[in-house]
């Protein structure tokens, strides 16, 4: 990680081509919805901020805090490197914690049994087949949940309307197709030739964007 950052921090042409292209305030960032990356000076992570499942006790970082208020491409970078060393910080320390035993939770009314009790227990089988062609019920409302992904903020957004049935509707927020929306505002004012930059600065997936 070390070697292919310096590639480019140490790079003058790089340099040159990132450094006050895609300028974005954090106040337009935010208003956009943009995050990760793209919210280069963005103090809240998801994975500091909501706690959830077993980050909240792990040692951690939020990446892009102590940037300029003024964000484009090369601190995005410099942003996004960090978030990848955080990342295997966590990783090595979540490896260090986990426990011994299962890693899948035992409930068959929801979760697919293990193949070889299906190949042998009849209730493992009927199981399998229920949740397979029937789904399974979730109670009347509506919830989103969110994770920190490495471009951004990924949540679902799921409604039910009437308990005990299949999920009447379901949402994803694609990070990237959020965070698309800050281009023509970074592009203000620039170049053409900048905007390979500024979209770059995104790392944008077109399989997502055209959903």
């Amino acid at each position: 990680m070390d070697e292919y950052e310096n590639l480019l921090t140490g790079n003058p042409i790089w340099g040159m081509r990132t450094k006050g292209v895609a300028r974005i305030t954090a106040e337009d960032a935010i208003a956009l919805g943009a995050s990760g990356p793209t919210l280069a000076r963005q103090r809240r992570g998801l994975r500091s901020a909501a706690r959830h499942a077993v980050f909240g006790l792990r040692e951690f970082q939020v990446q892009g805090a102590g940037l300029a208020r003024t964000a484009t491409c090369s601190p995005a970078t410099s942003a996004a490197c960090a978030n990848c060393a955080e990342s295997i910080g966590i990783v090595q320390q979540a490896l260090d914690g986990m426990p011994e035993g299962p890693i899948k939770a035992d409930a068959p009314k929801v979760v697919l049994p293990d193949r070889e009790k299906m190949k042998t227990q009849m209730e493992a089988l009927i199981y399998h087949f229920k949740i397979i062609t029937e789904g399974f019920a979730v109670p009347a409302g509506e919830v989103y949940q969110a994770v920190e992904s490495p471009r951004g903020e990924m949540g679902y957004y799921v409604v039910e309307r009437r308990h005990g049935e299949t999920v009447s509707r379901a949402h994803a927020r694609r990070r990237r197709l959020a965070n698309l929306q800050v281009l023509p505002k970074m592009c203000e004012g620039r170049l053409i030739a900048d905007v390979v930059a500024a979209i770059g600065s995104i790392d944008i997936v077109l399989g997502e964007i055209d959903r």
